[in-house]
């Protein structure tokens, strides 16, 4: 590896480093900030590893894997960003997705069209369940620990254990299960400290529930469940 190259993985492994640390610690605090990130990693995976179950084709091997990927990235951005409702629902989505795919990959199962279905399955149970029983802050937290966790333990995989960066960007909970005992440990730890760290900084904080496309037709937001009416 050259100087300019290792420097550059550096860099690259700081920035990402740096947003799993953000996730895990800072998920819920920084949520209305990370929504549109999180939409957009999650509708890139999805949608890549969509076209690879479906078609048998590597992880972003392909020109299609890539518009998918990209297509469905900026969908998931976008409504995250507009409606509190599908932000919340796509990171309970999420989680369901990462933990379930990852779990099924690391006891040895190929990603293929079962193992997609699964993943679909658990993102829709705990995406619906995150909204309709109320319980979207302690999803908005494990599925930001959970996954902030991923993202760190992954990175250092890649920077020191060799892990090519494609898996990592596939699913990063996959990457941590998938280490060695001690850093599934490792990741385990952090999830949990992750978790305990943003219950205790926002016992008393409440992410105010949005609608952007009413307020951007005149309406007033109001809160979670209810409909903004135009003025």
């Amino acid at each position: 590896m050259t100087t300019d190259s290792f420097f550059a993985t550096a860099v690259a492994g700081l920035i990402v480093l740096f947003f799993g640390s953000l996730l895990l610690m800072g998920g819920y605090r920084f949520f209305l900030i990370l929504l549109p990130i999180l939409g957009f990693f999650f509708g890139f995976g999805l949608g890549a590893q969509s076209v690879q179950a479906l078609f048998g084709q590597g992880f972003l091997s392909t020109l299609t894997s890539w518009l998918v990927g990209f297509g469905l990235a900026l969908i998931f951005a976008l409504l995250s960003y507009v409606f509190y409702v599908m932000a919340v629902a796509l990171v309970g989505a999420a989680l369901g997705y990462a933990v379930v795919v990852g779990a099924l990959l690391a006891i040895g199962l190929d990603y293929g069209f079962i193992v997609w279905v699964a993943g679909l399955i658990a993102a829709i149970i705990v995406g619906a369940a995150a909204v309709l029983l109320n319980i979207q802050k302690w999803v908005v937290i494990a599925a930001t620990a959970l996954l902030g966790a991923g993202t760190i333990v992954g990175t250092l995989l890649f920077m020191f254990g060799g892990l090519p960066s494609a898996q990592i960007a596939q699913n990063p909970v996959r990457a941590a299960m998938q280490g060695s005992w001690l850093w599934t440990l490792l990741f385990i730890v952090l999830a949990v400290i992750g978790a305990v760290a943003q219950y205790e900084s926002t016992r008393q904080m409440e992410v105010d529930a949005y609608n952007r496309l009413a307020e951007w037709g005149g309406g007033q937001p109001l809160p979670s469940g209810q409909e903004a009416v135009a003025s």
